[in-house]
């Protein structure tokens, strides 16, 4: 095993931990608002279509700016950019959950996203640069990895408490108390290694034709989950998402400092698992938007519990992450661990789709999320470790942000197209059993069967997206050399900075 010319950082697993639970903070903010949201409306008087802008401000502003994010954690250093993360979206937070009426509060939610996109870069780069042995790297991305994918339903379970026993509102201002918490070890315990920096100035036209197509693309998603496909405003920003991506490629091969340096995705093993990863978070969005309405609707849980519900995908992700993925990791080709880990993934959804009105938890849900949990934890754990391995510092913070933003273009399009597939099929459901309606008992059993139905047919499709996510990662990932790509596959600069094992 070669190893980098310095010594690790004593402090290392210390760092590790406020990491992470940055880490932790951005990923559950994305879900713990959610269940508030029928208590922030009531509160605030908000519109449906407003309700709506709170999540999305969040997931535009997060997702649009995350390359440039990355870009300038490279250029600051992870550890400035790490902590104005923090301390601006704590503040944002405390905004949010101050909020008076609806503008403050998506304002809020906007500005959340938008340190959110510079911290989450900043933390997996600070991760990447820190743990550079095989051993140690698998081990903290294990962990890293668990917190990345558990993170989404550990913010129902919070939010379903936080909402019932205390305020919607301390679904925002518990994030001041992560913030600090997460900045005080950054300060004391977390140390940049020398010389990671890229001094090149930022690429503006890269940076704004970046940040508006992926915005693009994340508002038109959100956009067909709720005014369908066929809106005009639908079609006219996905092709807008085109055309601004589109330039943006042309202009990161023209100029000399490019926002994305090309050589960070055209690497078919860094490629395969940005791309695996993409399609696995849409199957695990979707599973998350149909069991959180199965839990509460069909079998009418309240929102603690129906947030408890989500443990076994939690315990799931843990050990699949920590105790098989990171375990294996160092012995096994990353393909060997992913393709099986989506698969197994697949199959909790397979489970899934048996629920009926009546299911019970025991019998269907709870195996079907720990499957769900145990292959993405499985698979998460190297992928991620992959799609940052073996770049040069230099890059690190953007080659890290592109972690990031297949996941947040993922969970985007798996709302909206797995909400619209269960939309129609709840239609059709119902159209083809109206004439079996004779009382409103039998009408209200009607309406809860065609939304269960609707549930499993998207449920089929995101099992069918997993199987392709398996079938990625089995075909472009051809690295033998567990916990990165090999130097003679990358470019001169960034082959001198691998490590191998």
């Amino acid at each position: 095993m070669t190893n980098t010319d310095q010594e690790p950082d004593p402090r290392r697993w210390k760092a590790l931990i406020f990491i992470c639970l940055a880490q932790l903070m951005v990923v559950l903010d994305g879900t713990v608002v959610n269940i508030a949201l029928p208590h922030a409306q009531a509160d605030l008087g908000f519109s449906d279509a407003n309700r709506q802008w709170v999540i999305t401000a969040y997931a535009l502003a997060f997702g649009g700016l995350l390359l440039l994010g990355g870009r300038i954690s490279d250029m600051w250093g992870r550890r400035r950019a790490f902590i104005v993360g923090l301390i601006g979206f704590a503040a944002a937070s405390a905004l949010g959950g101050a909020a008076v009426n609806t503008e403050m509060l998506i304002g809020a939610r906007a500005l959340q996203g938008a340190f959110g996109a510079l911290l989450a870069p900043a933390a997996l780069s600070l991760l990447t640069v820190t743990f550079t042995q095989g051993k140690e790297r698998a081990k903290a991305f294990g962990i890293y990895g668990a917190i990345s994918g558990g993170g989404a339903a550990i913010g129902l379970i919070l939010g379903g408490i936080l909402t019932e026993y205390l305020n919607w509102r301390w679904t925002l201002f518990i994030n001041i108390f992560f913030a600090l918490a997460a900045v005080a070890g950054a300060v004391w315990e977390i140390r940049e290694p020398a010389g990671g920096r890229n001094p090149a100035h930022l690429d503006i036209p890269g940076a704004l034709l970046a940040s508006s197509g992926l915005a693009a693309v994340v508002y038109g998603f959100s956009h067909a989950a709720t005014d369908g496909w066929g809106d005009s405003v639908t079609i006219a920003v996905l092709i807008a998402a085109v055309v601004l991506l589109t330039a943006f490629v042309v202009v990161q091969t023209r100029v000399a400092a490019p926002l994305l340096p090309l050589r960070v995705v055209l690497d078919r093993n860094r490629g395969g698992s940005y791309l695996s990863l993409a399609l696995a978070v849409i199957g695990m969005f979707g599973t998350f938007l149909f069991l959180t309405f199965y839990l509460q609707v069909v079998l009418a849980y309240s929102p603690v519990v129906a947030g408890v519900a989500f443990l076994p995908m939690v315990v799931g992700m843990m050990i699949g992450s920590t105790q098989i993925g990171a375990r294996l990791t160092t012995r096994v080709a990353p393909r060997l661990l992913m393709t099986p880990g989506f698969l197994v993934a697949a199959t909790g959804l397979v489970i899934l789709t048996r629920m009926t009105v009546d299911s019970p938890y025991a019998a269907v849900v709870l195996p079907g999320l720990f499957l769900m949990g145990l292959g993405m934890g499985t698979a998460f754990m190297p992928a991620m470790s992959l799609a940052t391995h073996g770049v040069a510092p230099r890059d690190a913070g953007v080659a890290s942000a592109m972690v990031n933003t297949s996941q947040q273009v993922g969970g985007a399009i798996g709302t909206a197209l797995l909400n619209t597939i269960a939309t129609s099929a709840t239609a059709a459901y119902i159209t083809a059993h109206a004439a079996e309606v004779t009382t409103p008992a039998a009408g209200q059993l009607l309406k809860l069967e065609s939304m269960v139905h609707g549930f499993s047919t998207g449920l089929w499709w995101a099992c069918g997206i997993l199987v392709l996510a398996a079938a990625v990662a089995f075909v472009l990932i051809n690295t033998g050399h567990p916990g990165g790509a090999h130097p003679d596959d990358l470019d001169d600069d960034t082959a001198t900075t691998a490590i191998t094992y």
